[in-house]
């Protein structure tokens, strides 16, 4: 369903309702989850700014392309290969040595970064090299990490 027509939709309120009713089940090892939602209190569309927000929606492509991309960074041993590579290029045999890992496992975990562009490869006689991509990588982590730090504090 398209955000626009969603907003335009007049059952927009029976269905804040609807998810009033709804219970959200506590999930272990997360922080606490409310009993109830935060709602407004009454339905009142403040229709300038929904026609600001959903004139800038990027279109569902480009909003299916980028959850595609985070789902790349929703593995741990994805993300401690990130890291790793993050310090220093390495070949496959030293990332599954410094992970602690069988070579398939790791060969496997970066067929799925370099096919995301996360991370670029180059031989050297016999060893294949890693690296990241780009600095956009090491920000998205770096970004990651401070974002948690905060939540920790």
């Amino acid at each position: 369903m398209l955000w626009g027509s969603f907003m335009a939709d007049n059952n927009l309120h029976a269905v804040i309702e609807d998810l009033k009713m709804q219970h959200v089940p506590e999930m272990p090892g997360k922080p606490d989850m409310p009993d109830e939602l935060d709602l407004c209190d009454e339905n009142c569309v403040h229709r300038e700014l929904v026609e600001k927000v959903s004139s800038q929606m990027p279109d569902d492509e480009e909003l299916y392309d980028l959850a595609e991309f985070y789902k790349i960074f929703g593995d741990s041993t994805r993300i401690r290969i990130l890291f790793t590579l993050l310090r220093s290029p390495l070949c496959v045999c030293d990332l599954a040595e410094a992970l602690g890992m069988k070579q398939p496992a790791v060969s496997y975990q970066l067929k799925i970064l370099k096919q995301a562009r996360l991370v670029k490869s180059r031989r050297e006689g016999r060893e294949v090299y890693y690296s990241l991509s780009d600095d956009h990588v090491s920000g998205i982590i770096e970004m990651g990490r401070e974002h948690l730090a905060e939540l920790h504090r």
